[in-house]
């Protein structure tokens, strides 16, 4: 076994180098995130909204429930 010097370790700098990485990658997973959420959840509550609304009758829907009892003050 050679006894020769090791190497010291890189060590001033060293938080701000993995603080940098990091961020990175934190910033990029975030915006991944929001992107899923946008198309996965957001998109498709707009598209189910749209889509009930387009049909929808409040007349007829008021009519129903005042048939039912819902209401004291509509006899």
């Amino acid at each position: 076994m050679s006894s020769g010097a090791l190497a010291k370790p890189q060590m001033r700098g060293l938080l701000a180098r993995r603080l940098r990485i990091h961020m990175v990658g934190a910033f990029i997973l975030s915006l991944g995130a929001g992107a899923f959420y946008k198309f996965a959840v957001a998109d498709q509550r707009k598209k189910a909204y749209a889509d009930f609304y387009r049909n929808y009758d409040s007349m007829k829907d008021f009519e129903e429930m005042r048939k039912a009892g819902i209401f004291q003050s509509a006899k």
